[in-house]
């Protein structure tokens, strides 16, 4: 393990521990949080530290001791055999890790091949990733949602956060981050009267929720338009222009937003999701190099791209990037994903203990690939 980088964390930890002793910060709630979330993540290994040494000083102790008097040797033994699992854990804790696993999260979720029976699943998708925020704790806000005619969703952004500062830094990122991709379900459809199995697929693409502070955008580089909502009727929809849809003019990335009543809120709503998607497209820019599991996300809803099955008739869930098969579907689509994502999370610590990147990204990358289409136009 390296000593210098243990020793710079330690003091990183003692320094915000200062910081938030004073008063002063809370004035700012922002950085209140970012703080404190920065803290909650050294938490742990400032812990895993002080245990190593603690266990440390107690077998010098007990080795001086056990020279003295045969007795303590024993003890010196029990001791020194926790030392290599103090160790592997400090290491692990060591290893640099996903800098946005603290951050909330934008879900969205888009119907691809297969029609209203798509959407439908669509709909099931967000009932499982909102019933499993649930379980969590976690607060959910649908920010935009464009309906199917039999009660399934054609595309939908859900904004997913913690409550408070997330233990261990572990926030909303840190266990969703895996599930963009390409999801296929296997079932009867309800519109199919021969009973006959159809495949169809919804895309999911997560997004590590930016703060302001974040990502920088020049106002003088948005064009922002407005126009006319379209949806089921009421107040503002359909008799205003409260729609919004923004421009990032140096990326192109599109973002339209119409389900608020006011040209205000839709801005707003937009320019969360702008905010999130400029810093994916920045993230994505410094690790290009590296091609880590964040670019593994598909953007296209074709079945080939798959990363995970959904197959109804067996009541299984198969995820493809690690093999990972479970026989509880009606569980998961409850909103226990759980089992799936501790396998995900698994494979990849595995992983970064072995220090092998590529095989990360192996594990993270879909089956097959298919058709891309540009990712730069989204609704919210």
């Amino acid at each position: 393990m390296s000593s210098e980088r243990l020793a710079a964390l330690l003091d990183e930890y003692a320094e915000l521990e200062k910081r938030l002793a004073d008063p002063a910060i809370h004035a700012d709630q922002g950085t209140a949080r970012r703080v404190g979330r920065r803290y909650a993540e050294l938490v742990p290994l400032h812990k895993a530290a002080a245990e190593l040494e603690q266990a440390r000083a107690d077998l010098a102790a007990a080795r001086e001791l056990a020279a003295e008097d045969a007795s303590f040797a024993a003890e010196a033994e029990t001791i020194a055999a926790t030392l290599p699992v103090l160790e592997e854990r400090l290491a692990e804790l060591l290893i640099p890790r996903d800098p946005h696993d603290a951050k909330d999260v934008i879900v969205e979720i888009k119907a691809g091949e297969g029609g209203e029976e798509s959407a439908l699943f669509a709909g099931d998708l967000l009932r499982m990733y909102t019933r499993y925020a649930e379980r969590r704790g976690w607060v959910t806000e649908v920010i935009d949602a464009q309906d199917s005619d039999l009660g399934g969703v054609k595309d939908v952004s859900l904004a997913i956060k913690a409550k408070g500062v997330p233990e261990g830094g572990n926030g909303v990122w840190s266990r969703l981050k895996w599930e963009g991709g390409v999801h296929r379900v296997q079932r009867v459809p309800v519109t199919e009267s021969q009973g006959r199995i159809h495949t169809s697929a919804a895309g999911v693409l997560v997004l590590p929720e930016a703060e302001e502070v974040d990502v920088t955008i020049d106002p003088n580089e948005l064009r922002i338009d407005v126009f006319r909502s379209s949806g089921p009727g009421g107040q503002s929809v359909n008799t205003t222009d409260s729609a919004v849809r923004i421009t990032h003019l140096p990326t192109g990335i599109v973002v339209s937003c119409q389900n608020e009543k006011s040209q205000l809120q839709n801005r707003e709503q937009a320019m969360r999701i702008l905010r999130a998607r400029l810093l994916a497209a920045a993230q994505e820019q410094a690790d290009a190099a590296a091609s880590d599991a964040r670019k593994a996300q598909v953007r296209t809803v074709d079945r080939s791209e798959r990363i995970r099955t959904y197959n109804f008739p067996q009541n299984r869930i198969t995820d493809h990037r690690i093999g990972f098969t479970a026989y509880n579907l009606d569980l998961v689509l409850a909103g226990e994903l759980d089992g799936v994502l501790d396998a995900l999370g698994e494979a990849d610590r595995a992983a970064r203990l072995a220090g092998d990147a590529e095989l990360t990204r192996r594990r993270a990358r879909p089956a097959g690939r298919g058709r891309r289409l540009p990712p730069r136009r989204s609704r919210c």
